[in-house]
Order: C-alpha cells, then sequence, then structure tokens
C-alpha cells in the first residue's frame, strides 16, 4: 500500500514509523521541509519526501493528516484524489468540519476517520469496548491529561477558554470553556487532577456511536494557573514534547434492570499514543476493516477488542478501574 503522511510533527513522525514496515511506499510532506526530511532520514526506504500534498495523496490508498489545522481542506484534496483518510484533528471545530464531509465521503465510497489520534480516538476505542458489558448505554465521559507536540499544546490552552459543547438529554448543550471543575482519578503516576470544560470534538463523535445515549461530556486536566491564563495568548514557546498523558473513559448503563458503572483508562505519552492509534487505523482502513465508508470516530468505525490487542502489542495498553482511587490495573 501507498501512504500518505501529511505531517512530520510529533503525531506524524510516529505515525510515520508504524506504518513504515507495513507500506510499500511511504511519503512524507511537512511545511517544515527540514523537518520531514529528517524524518525520511531517519526511518530511510521506503519513506520518501515529497514538496507538495498534492503529489503525496495522488495515487495514496490512505492519507494520514497529522497537521495543527486545515483538515477539511486536505481531506477534500485526498478524496479527489481516490484516497481514504485518518485525521488525528481533535478540535471541536477541525472535527466539526470533516463531520460535514459525511455525504461526499459515502457517495465516494470513502473511509474518513476523524479524530483517530489520543484524545479522540484512543478513547472512542475504550468507551465502544467499555459499552460491551451494557445492554443500553446512558452516559459517557471522558476526561483527558497531557499534551503531545507544540501543536498540541497550544490546542490544550486555547481549549480551556473556548465554547464546550455536550450532549445532553438528546439535545446539543452549550458551556462555557473552563467551567465545570472536577476532580478526575488517571492511572497511576498521574492520579488525580482538577478537569474542565474546553472545546473538545469527543462529544461529536461518541453521541452518535451510541443510540440513546443521555449524556455525553468530555474535560481535560488544567492546573488554576492554566486555567486563568487560557484567555490570554499563550506566552513561550510551546514544548516540543509533552510528558505522560492519561485518558478516563466512563460509561454508565444497564445491565437488564440493573444501572452500572464502567471505567478504563490509558496512560502513555499522547503524541506516541496518537501515532500508534492512527498509523493502525490507516492499516485497518487499507485492509477494508471499518464498519462503514463516512466520516466518523473509531467508537462507530472498529471492534474494540482485535483494536486494542493491535495497539497493545504496539505497546499502547488500556487500564480497568477497580474502583477504588488510583485502583487500575492494566488489561
Amino acid at each position: 500500500m501507498r501512504v500518505a503522511v501529511i505531517g512530520a510533527g510529533a503525531v506524524g513522525a510516529r505515525a510515520a514509523r508504524q506504518l513504515h514496515d507495513a507500506a510499500e511506499d511511504l511519503v512524507v510532506v511537512d511545511a517544515d521541509g527540514a523537518r520531514a526530511e529528517a524524518v525520511v532520514s531517519a526511518l530511510g526506504k521506503p519513506a520518501r519526501l515529497v514538496g507538495d500534498v498534492d503529489d503525496a495523496v495522488t495515487g495514496a490508498s490512505v492519507a494520514v493528516l497529522a497537521v495543527g489545522t486545515g483538515h477539511r481542506a486536505l481531506a477534500e484534496r485526498a478524496l479527489e484524489r481516490g484516497a481514504d483518510v485518518v485525521s488525528v484533528a481533535d478540535t471541536l471545530t477541525e472535527v466539526s468540519e470533516l463531520l460535514a464531509l459525511d455525504p461526499e465521503a459515502r457517495e465516494r465510497g470513502r473511509y474518513v476517520v476523524a479524530g483517530a489520534g489520543f484524545s479522540p480516538g484512543l478513547a472512542c476505542v475504550l468507551a465502544r469496548h467499555a459499552a460491551a458489558d451494557f445492554d443500553r448505554v446512558d452516559e459517557v465521559h471522558v476526561c483527558r491529561s497531557g499534551t503531545g507536540g507544540p501543536a498540541c499544546a497550544r490546542q490544550h490552552h486555547r481549549a480551556l477558554s473556548a465554547g464546550a459543547v455536550e450532549w445532553r438529554d438528546r439535545a446539543w448543550v452549550r458551556r462555557r470553556g473552563g467551567s465545570g471543575r472536577e476532580l478526575c482519578w488517571f492511572p497511576d503516576p498521574i492520579g488525580a487532577v482538577d478537569c474542565y470544560r474546553g472545546g473538545l470534538a469527543e462529544p461529536l463523535l461518541l453521541a452518535p456511536a451510541f443510540d440513546g445515549v443521555q449524556r455525553v461530556s468530555a474535560r481535560l486536566a488544567a492546573s488554576r494557573g492554566e486555567r486563568m491564563l487560557s484567555w490570554l495568548p499563550m506566552l513561550g514557546r510551546a514544548p516540543e514534547e509533552g510528558g505522560p498523558g492519561g485518558l478516563r473513559v466512563e460509561v454508565r448503563g444497564g445491565q437488564g434492570p440493573a444501572r452500572a458503572v464502567r471505567v478504563l483508562g490509558a496512560i502513555d505519552r499522547p503524541s506516541v499514543a496518537a501515532g500508534v492509534v492512527a498509523a493502525v487505523t490507516a492499516v485497518w482502513v487499507v485492509e477494508g476493516r471499518l464498519a462503514r465508508t463516512g466520516v466518523a470516530g473509531l467508537a462507530e468505525l472498529v471492534e474494540p477488542v482485535p483494536f486494542l490487542a493491535e495497539l497493545a502489542r504496539r505497546g499502547v495498553r488500556a487500564a480497568v478501574f477497580e474502583g477504588t482511587a488510583g485502583g487500575v490495573v492494566t488489561g
């Protein structure tokens, strides 16, 4: 298969590395030519550098979009040239614009996977996996901690001041960014962290995935200082690589007449996990293993058990919350 990786930053470089052995032809393009050249040089053949997005997606089986912005326009260019699309976009605006491409993608018989990163992405797969225990799903709540590369850090900063959306009683509700403080427990060593609403895309992808779900929300971890400064331009240079990040995915539903809760989590460097999720998704796209064509998130598109098994084989593992503070076991 020929794979085009658009963006050679922290996530794109990891995705390219994961795809290196599976691809017969791996093309990499980035606005920063030197950065893309460094990735290609480190990987060796079959990776090669191209200087133009149109050249990259022409003839490609799948295009992995790992840039900070502009995913809708890039996805359109890929679809026009017959390529499927895997996007790691995680902002409310970018994912919303991708979802609007659903009629075109379906008409072309193409896959466009939105939010195939750490969260949304891995979080969506964990939600689908947790839901397998229920006859019906009533609520899905996601909390995330940590950032990947500079683009992710800047997005985290903006998200705290951006308007949030939640699915409540089968209707969309807008909330103020930085509101709704909630103490969330992540797998060790992160532990308990305050999390807040923000301009996060998870609800857009999770609400359509669960028929009859009543509530879907997402929050991100932040210190009080980060929350207070989110309304100002980001000061200083964003870090090239973030530290450990965490996910907590809580699903509430019914098992017969009883209600129950299941909580799954994960801990990893977000850029590493996002690159692995994007790469595995791209392979599944080419192998025709997704549930349907069109635009959707991973909660709608993949069988969670084999997908998580492949992630674990590549070093990204989930955890099950056992019901006490910090009580998680890897699995």
